[in-house]
């Protein structure tokens, strides 16, 4: 019985997408159209009752609905494709940047910018609009200063921890790609780490199948 991988392509899925081609798994793809309410589809609540994406059903009717149990266990259950350092302060920093990309980047930054209503306040005083606009220019001023603290942490070569690609850099990438596609500034080792990954053969196959020109 195949894994399977509830996704919607271009979304931060797309990472749980890279790691499961880099191991060369044998899964199977439901594709959830967001827009189109299916995430709200009792069906899919049944799986993922919080209703997000990404989810993978295991063999055994186990249901991982986020990103970061999906990747731990992907990490853990195939270990010889080295997702997690073998050194645990490695190891650790790796899971510490995963969830910088998910909390940090992903949660504070991007959230605010694709659903800026989510924070707008039925009572507001300003117009709806410009509401809007601030919340999403909140978000750009998050990712920036996001991006401004992983400049820091992220070497000038190899990937996010080393050598060997992490889960940690298919969270980060998600993250870069939508910069790319929203035009938020990218500083140099952010940038050169995007396009490292970005590079990768399986990288090109997964963007290729979610729709995108690589």
């Amino acid at each position: 019985m195949a894994l399977k991988f509830y996704m919607t392509p271009g979304s931060c899925s797309t990472g749980i997408h890279i790691l499961l081609e880099t191991l060369e798994l044998p899964f199977e793809v439901w594709v959830i159209n967001i827009p189109a309410g299916d995430h709200l589809r009792p069906e899919y609540l049944k799986i993922n009752p919080r209703g997000t994406i990404p989810s993978l059903v295991l063999d055994d009717g186990t249901a991982l609905t986020d990103f970061k149990s999906i990747a731990l266990w992907l990490a853990q259950t195939y270990p010889r494709a080295k997702l997690l350092p073998d050194d645990p302060a490695l190891a650790a920093q790796a899971v510490d940047l995963l969830e910088f990309a998910l909390i940090q980047l992903h949660g504070e930054g991007f959230t605010r910018i694709f659903t800026s209503e989510r924070y707008i306040s039925s009572g507001g005083a300003k117009p709806g609009q410009q509401l809007k606009d601030d919340v999403t220019s909140h978000g750009r001023e998050i990712v920036e200063q996001a991006f401004a603290v992983l400049e820091k942490r992220l070497p000038a070569e190899g990937y996010a921890v080393g050598p060997a690609f992490s889960i940690a850099d298919a969270a980060l990438f998600y993250n870069e790609f939508w910069a790319e596609k929203t035009g938020i500034p990218m500083p140099p080792r952010v940038l050169a780490h995007y396009q490292r990954v970005r590079a990768r053969p399986v990288v090109r196959q997964v963007l290729a199948e979610e729709g995108y020109r690589t």
